[in-house]
């Protein structure tokens, strides 16, 4: 294997030169690091990323703790933190928290016991009120609604703008009855209460009076609890003619219960979801749903924690990033089928 004091006397310059391209340092004349980066692919010279990152007290290696791996959703939001990371160096270890308070916490203090540079946190029972646990001695960059105000860099989506689009977009296609089907909401400000205010914002605006009866709680997220609702809302005799689902995965098994029951999706009923999976697109129905730019939300995730991982002294003010978001119209809210 070569040594960069090969490459060095490839190149006919010194190992300090060629530690400089490595690098990045900006003060290497352009033709200087043209001659060090054809003697390093001649020479099939690779960085040694393990020494460099034992040099600087680092393992290269940052943590990723969601909710649920078996959820689209987060299946979808991991490889793109893991797209993300690569080109910084970084490798991602990827661990549950089973949306429970006391994993999130556990993850947060056991980040550098299991040998993380940093941490992205996807929150989900943590609350506003257990900010102080983000005070941790390394980086985090929590993802979510749950943290407001708190010590670290935060990245969110839209919640509210998005969601009052999504409705919006149900009125505008002619529904007049518009179902919301979300979890619990409490004091706490979480996705189902960011959600639900844009919902109730798009009804204002639409002049719709809210109905209590069209707002359906579940007890999770799943398939499951999506179908087993759109079946109650028929069997029950609800007035409806569109459905707003907190979450994709909710909305796929709506779309389940409506076809159970005899409901034409979306000639009777339009139903849109939440994240934009990749599932949606291939139903059947398609399903219309709130893109909220996966893969930005991850570069900015692992840009900020890079940052201060590399920064550790740094003192600045906690950013907080706020997505950018589209409406994706498919064929369950009368989108026309691609050819």
């Amino acid at each position: 294997m070569a040594t960069i004091q090969d490459v060095a006397k490839a190149a006919g310059v010194s190992a300090m030169t060629v530690s400089n391209v490595i690098n990045g340092h900006p003060n290497v004349r352009e033709a200087t690091r043209e001659k060090v980066l054809r003697a390093m692919t001649r020479l099939d010279y690779r960085v040694n990323v393990s020494a460099r990152n034992l040099r600087k007290g680092r393992t290269g290696t940052i943590g990723l703790a969601v909710p649920e791996v078996n959820r689209p959703y987060y299946g979808r939001l991991a490889a793109a933190i893991v797209d993300a990371a690569a080109p910084l160096g970084l490798h991602v270890s990827i661990e549950q928290t089973r949306a429970r308070r006391e994993n999130e916490l556990a993850a947060l203090s056991l980040s550098r016991n299991r040998m993380y540079d940093g941490l992205i946190l996807s929150t989900v029972g943590m609350g506003p009120k257990d900010a102080e646990w983000l005070k941790v001695d390394h980086p985090v960059v929590i993802l979510g609604e749950r943290i407001f105000g708190g010590p670290v860099d935060h990245v969110a989506m839209p919640n509210v703008e998005a969601s009052r689009a999504a409705t919006h977009h149900l009125v505008e296609r002619g529904c007049r009855r518009v179902a919301f089907l979300r979890g619990p909401v409490g004091g706490d400000v979480d996705v189902s209460s960011l959600r639900r205010a844009g919902y109730l914002q798009a009804l204002e605006s639409a002049g719709l009076p809210p109905d209590p009866a069209l707002e359906q709680c579940l007890t999770s997220f799943t398939m499951a609890d999506g179908a087993r609702c759109a079946r109650q809302m028929v069997d029950s005799g609800l007035d409806f003619d569109g459905v707003f689902c907190v979450t994709d995965t909710v909305a796929m098994g709506v779309l389940r219960g409506l076809a159970d029951t005899g409901v034409r999706v979306p000639d009777q009923v339009k139903v849109i979801g939440f994240d934009n999976v990749d599932e949606s697109e291939f139903l059947v129905p398609s399903l219309s749903t709130v893109d909220p730019d996966h893969d930005t939300m991850a570069e900015r995730a692992v840009a900020l924690l890079a940052h201060r991982i590399e920064h550790p002294d740094l003192q600045a003010e906690p950013e907080e990033f706020v997505g950018r978001f589209s409406v994706v119209t498919r064929e369950s809210t009368g989108g026309r089928r691609r050819p």
